[in-house]
């Protein structure tokens, strides 16, 4: 199998709307769903093929059957499968957070730290996330200011808009905030450090944990140094046009535009991750085709070597390099 596709488990945290399910069709026994998990290999949540010979088996057993060739060698370099791609529905605002490092993830909670990206899909008039500070403060006043009640007052709120893309690095400050609809892709991890929720209780009915004393280690506390833009410009290709909106050390994420059929490659170096944001589309790898559609995740073996991809609308298309 060079194609396989995916079904993402779903999450039911206390911010989560309804759009996953009434526009993506995802599914989970809960009256909200806050994530879709569409690339997982995390033992908090795990990626299930849908068809074909591993039907029912997760993409971890796929990968132990296969062996990690299937991953490409630029996956040699990491310990664990590299990374973790989401849909996030954010009716209410998240916890004002962060994440760590890899070294102290590691060192600390025995896994990788997050780096993440995050693509605005959609959102509300007037929506607006946290990132980082407004301007550098000591860890003095950070401490005071989370003691005090204070710390919003420094952090830097963005408008948000449709096509807007912002690069977490771990360290930074950040949350989304109420009507937002995110592609999130990430450090393999589900590592977060609360600082502050907003006095919210959990199912148990008590505070939600806050993790302040790990957030003082970790936190970067200096204002954001990326643009909140595509890393790259729009490029024409066969079918219309591919843009880069961030490439790092742990994951190189592309939107392709494409109304018609272009032709991509999954060579030896990485697999190629496909999740539709909207529209159709059929994949062919040879013998081998699936279709997708708006809300579907397909992974793409590496060494798959070219393939076509055929329809109109937008996929987030990740790899490692």
């Amino acid at each position: 199998m060079a194609i396989l596709k995916l079904k993402a488990p779903c999450k039911d945290y206390i911010w989560g709307g309804n759009r996953l399910r009434e526009e993506y069709g995802k599914q989970l026994d809960s009256d909200r769903i806050a994530e879709s998990w569409e690339l997982s290999c995390h033992k908090d949540g795990q990626s299930v093929i849908t068809g074909g010979e591993f039907d029912g088996k997760t993409l971890s057993d796929y990968i132990a059957a296969k062996g990690k060739g299937v991953l490409g060698k630029n996956c040699g370099r990491f310990e664990y499968f590299p990374v973790l791609i989401k849909l996030i529905d954010a009716k209410d605002n998240l916890s004002v957070q962060v994440h760590p490092s890899n070294e102290y993830a590691l060192r600390v909670e025995g896994e990788y730290g997050k780096t993440e990206m995050w693509y605005i899909v959609d959102c509300d008039p007037g929506a607006e996330l946290l990132y980082g500070f407004k301007h550098e403060i000591s860890k003095e006043e950070f401490a005071e200011r989370i003691a005090n009640n204070t710390l919003l007052e420094v952090t830097n709120n963005v408008p948000v808009h449709k096509g807007d893309v912002f690069f977490i690095e771990s360290g930074t400050l950040h949350a989304i905030g109420k009507g937002i609809l995110i592609a999130e892709i990430q450090q393999n991890s589900n590592t977060t450090y609360r600082i502050y929720d907003y006095g919210r209780v959990g199912k148990d009915g008590k505070p939600r944990e806050l993790h302040v004393e790990k957030a003082k280690e970790v936190t970067n506390l200096v204002p954001p140094k990326y643009p909140t833009t595509a890393q790259g410009a729009p490029t024409a290709i066969e079918g219309g046009k591919e843009t880069l909106l961030r490439s790092c050390e742990y994951f190189n994420v592309n939107k392709l535009e494409l109304d018609g059929t272009t032709k991509l490659t999954a060579g030896e170096g990485s697999f190629n991750s496909l999740l539709v944001l909207d529209g159709a589309f059929e994949i062919a790898a040879g013998s081998e085709k699936a279709s997708a559609k708006k809300g579907d995740s397909l992974f793409i073996t590496a060494g798959t070597g070219e393939y076509t991809v055929t329809g109109k609308g937008t996929i987030i298309l990740t790899d490692i390099i």
